[in-house]
């Protein structure tokens, strides 16, 4: 396990995977390797275009599809659903988000991070779980850890708005949604499974959204670090053992082995005591299905 890679990755001949954000970084990095694994992913991505163009560059072009779902209207995420619970998927990936970003709001009026981050995923998983036949994937983050979830303030309108603070709850929020409805699995007694993985610190276009030169130039300087940073090939591994790998139980949150989880092979590993408080997941939870207008 200790450098588990894409080689390790069983047969996936005959299953079916959703990816957000399929069309770069590590969605793409992930929806090529299960591609050729044998599996057939359907890449569920706001820009069909770019979508398309990443498509043709696998290996195994014929093995993925492409779906538009726009994480940040719950409109265009609804109809995604409703077309993807169609498809007979196995497993859905919440690969998909936003880092880091100016203050702004999805169509439905939600705070950008969290709308995309959780809020659509939320949506997306609501309408997938009851045909999905083995899991559910929530990507978190290392920057969960400095993160603080809010059930009465999800949309940052009382709180100062701070785009990394926004971020890491965000992911402090997924991580606590996988915990919540693996729970709630287990209550109802079904064999879906949720876990989490977040990919350490990896170089992809996710840190260079947020309208400061500065700022990049700053995040470029450190992805020269050895060491520091890894490729997005190998951070895409976490969620790929946390997707594919029989063995993983559900409520694992798998992340990189390397010092401070920020490079290496996935392992076990932990996430913060505030991800565990099950009275704030469970405000969580229910905030989320009355954000999404699921009953």
């Amino acid at each position: 396990m200790s450098r588990w890679t894409t080689a390790d990755i069983p047969d996936q001949t005959g299953r079916t995977f959703v990816v957000t954000g399929a069309n770069s970084g590590l969605g793409l990095h992930s929806t090529r390797a299960l591609t050729e694994a044998g599996a057939r992913v359907i890449m569920a991505c706001r820009d069909t275009g770019r979508a398309e163009a990443a498509r043709a560059g696998l290996e195994h072009p014929d093995r993925a599809e492409i779906v538009e779902m726009d994480l940040a209207d719950l409109d265009s995420v609804h109809a995604a659903g409703e077309l993807l619970a169609g498809r007979a998927p196995d497993v859905l990936i919440n690969n998909a988000g936003l880092m880091n970003i100016p203050r702004s709001r999805t169509v439905q009026g939600h705070e950008m991070q969290f709308g995309v981050n959780v809020l659509g995923h939320f949506a997306l998983t609501g309408h997938l779980a009851p045909a999905l036949t083995d899991r559910v994937v929530w990507l978190g983050s290392i920057m969960h850890r400095f993160g603080q979830v809010d059930p009465d303030d999800l949309d940052w309108t009382r709180r100062r708005y701070s785009p990394m603070a926004v971020y890491a709850a965000s992911k402090l929020a997924c991580v606590m949604l996988a915990y919540e409805q693996q729970r709630r699995l287990a209550a109802a007694g079904s064999t879906l499974k949720s876990v989490a993985a977040h990919p350490g610190y990896s170089a992809t276009n996710l840190q260079y959204r947020s309208g400061s030169r500065a700022q990049d130039l700053l995040m470029k300087g450190v992805e020269r670090i050895p060491y520091l940073v890894q490729p997005a090939e190998r951070g895409a591994l976490p969620q790929l053992y946390a997707a594919t790998v029989k063995s993983v139980p559900g409520g694992a949150y798998i992340g990189p082995n390397g010092p401070g989880e920020l490079t290496g092979y996935p392992t076990t590993v932990n996430s913060t005591r505030a991800s565990h408080d099950r009275d704030v997941a469970a405000a969580l939870w229910d905030k989320c299905r009355e954000m999404t207008e699921q009953g």
